[in-house]
């Protein structure tokens, strides 16, 4: 299943009318820098959504960093940029597909369909003397219809279980690093969940920071068996989302992502931590 689309498909197609873009550029650390940039300069007739206001709910005790965004507030959000079920909706970022991608899986978790992620993004855009602009486009509101799929999204229930009894795949989306407890600059514990295994987000990219094609990912995730269960997590349900696309673009069809990630399983101080490779 293809869920990346070139620079060259989307110019072919930027004035066509039922086309949304999306930009989603956002910087950690920085969470005011993705508005900012989009201001500046964007891809012609694109909205901007933020990871933090509108792509996530208000950090609580659980949830993780980035918990998932309340779902009427979500649709609201997506209706007011154009997105309706008639649409096709491109997303794009600067940060390698991540921030993109969070929002390629909460569409695909709410029943859209026509969801797909720009490869490269806005500064290899940008540099290909490609079409941009800083004026904001004038959006017809529309409704969202929300047709969940439940079966994409699993809590820290089920991630127990499957640490416990090995009858899941756990994939710690993370740096190397930061998987083995080595370092922690985010979260107050360091580790990962006792059973999960390390494959770091960036690895479904090419040198060249292009999406590796289905016959690479699958080499790239050959350890894993085709009909495995597969749970994804990362540090806050962002960077995980990447992986998530990446899987199910290699043919795996069971793969879920556990939204509260590393930062939610360490705010249950009963919940275990590994920091030896599995």
């Amino acid at each position: 299943m293809n869920h990346i689309v070139t620079m060259k498909w989307l110019l072919a197609r930027l004035y066509e009318p039922d086309l949304v873009i999306v930009d989603c550029r956002f910087a950690l650390g920085k969470p005011e820098s993705g508005r900012a940039s989009y201001e500046e300069s964007h891809i012609p007739r694109a909205v901007y959504l933020d990871l933090e206001k509108d792509l996530s709910s208000p950090i609580t005790e659980h949830g993780g960093r980035h918990p998932l965004p309340n779902l009427e507030h979500l649709a609201k959000r997506l209706g007011q940029s154009g997105i309706q079920g008639s649409s096709r909706v491109v997303i794009y970022d600067d940060q390698g597909g991540a921030m993109a991608s969070r929002l390629w899986w909460l569409l695909k978790y709410t029943g859209h369909e026509e969801a797909y992620v720009l490869d490269e993004g806005f500064t290899a855009w940008k540099n290909a003397s490609y079409p941009v602009t800083n004026e904001q486009p004038i959006v017809i509101p529309v409704t969202y219809e929300v047709n969940l799929k439940p079966d994409k999204l699993v809590g820290v229930d089920e991630v127990r279980e499957a640490s416990l009894h090995g009858t899941k795949v756990l994939i710690d989306s993370r740096e190397p690093r930061r998987y083995a407890g080595a370092e922690e600059p985010m979260d107050i514990k360091a580790g990962h969940i006792p059973g999960a295994v390390n494959y770091f987000w960036k690895g479904v990219l090419d040198d060249s920071g292009h999406w590796k094609n289905a016959d690479d990912l699958r080499e790239h995730f050959s350890n894993i068996p085709q009909d495995a269960e597969i749970i994804v997590y990362c540090g806050s349900g962002v960077t995980a989302c990447p992986n998530v696309l990446a899987l199910e673009a290699a043919g795996y069809s069971n793969v879920k992502l556990y939204a509260g990630s590393w930062s939610d399983w360490i705010s249950y101080s009963e919940n275990p931590v590994a920091t030896k490779s599995e």
